[in-house]
């Protein structure tokens, strides 16, 4: 059991890395990726939901009917959503108004929806948590590293503290749109490269 659930979990962290092997969750990672700790914040809070709702879907299985298993996935994934968002709302509100529509937006981040349909409801419920928290902190990683490259070369950042000398001068454009694309790009290229060795 152990080592079963022991599978499961590593394999979010480098085999199936959702960013970058996966490319599940794109909308978010493109969006608040602006610096570290915003790219950390939707990422945990993305963690607790896949954990919460890859639990009670696996122990609601063999209970919810086949015809309707997509709306009451979608109900478990918002219910968990929510008090996401009113934790935050109370304990992190800074971190709260910078992640703004991208927190409600997680009911329908195809990452959490894939992991209770593909797996978590088919499989028991200790498995169903690893393979949560497995995803999630990959899903986290991925979130974080891509900020730190957009902060840094974008800012000239790292969670706010500077990195490079004063007379550094920032990539603006990787703190916008297209810089998101261009370091996610950048990233996918390397983990093609480093998987293939």
């Amino acid at each position: 059991m152990a080592q079963s659930m022991a599978k499961e979990f590593t394999k979010g962290l480098w085999a199936e890395i959702p960013l970058f092997r996966l490319v599940l969750g794109l909308c978010p990672a493109l969006a608040v990726t602006k610096t570290v700790e915003n790219g950390i914040g939707m990422g945990l809070a993305t963690t607790f939901v896949l954990i919460c709702s890859n639990l009670l879907v696996s122990l609601l299985r063999n209970i919810i009917p086949p015809k309707v298993r997509i709306a009451c996935y979608i109900v478990i994934i918002a219910t968990f959503v929510t008090v996401v968002e009113l934790v935050m709302q109370a304990f992190t509100y800074q971190l709260f108004l910078q992640l703004g529509i991208f927190i409600p937006l997680i009911v329908v981040n195809c990452l959490v929806l894939g992991r209770a349909e593909a797996f978590a409801g088919k499989n028991p419920a200790h498995l169903a948590v690893a393979d949560g928290v497995g995803m999630g902190v990959g899903f986290t990683l991925g979130l974080g590293a891509l900020g730190a490259v957009r902060e840094c070369l974008g800012a000239g950042t790292l969670l706010g503290s500077p990195v490079f000398g004063p007379d550094f001068q920032p990539f603006t454009f990787m703190v916008e749109a297209p810089g998101a694309f261009m370091g996610l790009g950048l990233m996918l290229c390397l983990m093609n490269l480093v998987g293939k060795k």
